[in-house]
């Protein structure tokens, strides 16, 4: 209620984080106030930081599912479709998210909205990633611009990109290890070497 009242956007997950960081702070008060506020700080930072996570992980699987959207679109168009008839046989196709945003589409301009200006959602919900398409429907259907062409090129452009984003990752992965290899694997290592050296030298000094 607060956020509409001051033209922001809803965000349950915001909301969420809020109340448990109040609900926390507000236990931990009758015990000390520096532990209220410190109870509470951690309950934010912890939030904030799964929040980006879940963050990152949309957007990973939005990138990842981006090509065979643009190549459903691509079969579609290329078997006659128009955009929203593209739209309304795509959609059910598509993997998660773009099923559910796709869907939300069609039911926007179902209720009289046209069908470019609830394509325009779609960055909002996905992400900026799938603004090259969403920009490419929107010219072919208020403009007539060819969509054939732009979305072949677009296909090849997020296979590309899916690409380098998974090379990145590949190249991500050494220096992931770096740290259970340090604080795992070589003091494991050190002691199944080195303390039956030390146990042995030991005995050897006793006798």
């Amino acid at each position: 209620m607060l956020r509409s009242r001051l033209g922001r956007r809803d965000d349950p997950a915001a909301d969420a984080r809020v109340g448990a960081v109040a609900l926390v702070g507000l236990a931990c008060v009758p015990i000390s106030p520096l532990l209220a506020v410190t109870a509470a700080t951690v309950t934010w930072c912890v939030g904030a930081a799964r929040l980006r996570q879940r963050r990152h992980r949309a957007r990973e699987l939005v990138r990842e599912g981006l090509p065979e959207v643009v190549d459903l679109f691509v079969v579609g168009v290329g078997a006659g479709l128009n955009v929203p008839l593209a739209l309304r046989a795509i959609g059910p196709l598509c993997p998660p998210p773009f099923d559910d945003a796709l869907r939300a589409t069609v039911v926007r301009t179902e209720m009289g909205t046209r069908t470019a200006d609830a394509i325009e959602a779609l960055p909002q919900v996905l992400g900026e990633s799938v603004r090259p398409l969403s920009s490419a429907l929107i010219a072919a259907e208020r403009y007539g611009v060819p969509l054939t062409a732009s979305l072949e090129r677009l296909a090849d452009e997020v296979r590309r990109d899916r690409r380098r984003h998974a090379e990145a990752a590949a190249r991500r992965v050494p220096v992931k290890l770096l740290f259970p290899l340090v604080f795992c694997s070589l003091p494991a290592l050190a002691l199944l070497s080195v303390a039956p050296l030390i146990a042995g030298a030991l005995r050897a000094l006793r006798t």
